[in-house]
């Protein structure tokens, strides 16, 4: 238990629980409070899963809504209501509409549920929003693994702050530089995090197979 929130099990789904436990052990690692680091209100509000789900999901039950189109309307709305025009206004469904680039008679079947959204409506209203691919689309585990990863670049970020002042000479070390700049310590750290040797052989491998892949031509 994590200050209410109970690490979840094997139960959960997917990539949740493992990103739940290594977020909380940054935060031990920083003294960061459990409950600032899954507030649940932040956590609904960078993924868009209602905090009922956030909360369910984080304490190891089995929650969220299996739908696309139930999924998408939740939400849109939140999109509506948290991410507001420089007015303090939400923006109409003719707004959207021009920014989304489709009709307002398309925009307003999809907020109102007449019409299942594609992929591409989901992207183009991803963007006009500025939310991350996937903000209207992902399961809602997926979804809220997704916020707490950037959780934890953040608390990465902070936590390789706090031992470069803690250790001056690191900021003077060429490798240690660049360990840092092209974040080598963060892959290094998930690596580590990895129940067994054969996890970590696939993750070698797959970098193998993206070097392979990005290899500039010899000139």
């Amino acid at each position: 238990m994590t200050d209410g929130f109970e690490v979840p099990g094997a139960t959960a789904t997917g990539l949740l629980p493992t990103v739940v436990a290594r977020v909380a052990a940054l935060a031990d690692r920083l003294g960061a409070p459990h409950s600032e680091v899954f507030d649940v209100r932040r956590l609904s509000a960078a993924s868009g899963v209602p905090e009922v789900v956030v909360g369910a999901l984080l304490n190891g039950r089995s929650a969220g809504e299996p739908d696309l189109q139930a999924r998408f309307l939740q939400r849109l709305d939140l999109l509506r209501r948290t991410r507001l025009k420089p007015n303090g206004r939400r923006y109409t469904q003719q707004e959207i509409a021009d920014g989304a680039g489709m009709s307002r008679q398309q925009a307003g079947a999809l907020i109102n549920g007449d019409r299942r959204p594609t992929m591409e409506h989901c992207d183009a209203i991803q963007r006009f929003f500025r939310v991350h691919a996937g903000f209207l689309s992902a399961e809602d585990p997926e979804a809220l693994a997704g916020a707490l990863q950037r959780t934890e670049q953040d608390l990465l970020q902070r936590l390789a702050d706090r031992e470069r002042q803690a250790d001056p000479a690191v900021a003077d070390d060429p490798l240690e530089r660049l360990l840092q700049d092209h974040g080598v310590r963060g892959i290094a750290w998930r690596a580590a995090q990895l129940p067994t040797d054969q996890h970590r052989d696939k993750v070698a491998e797959w970098l193998d197979m993206l070097l392979e892949s990005v290899k500039r031509p010899e000139s």
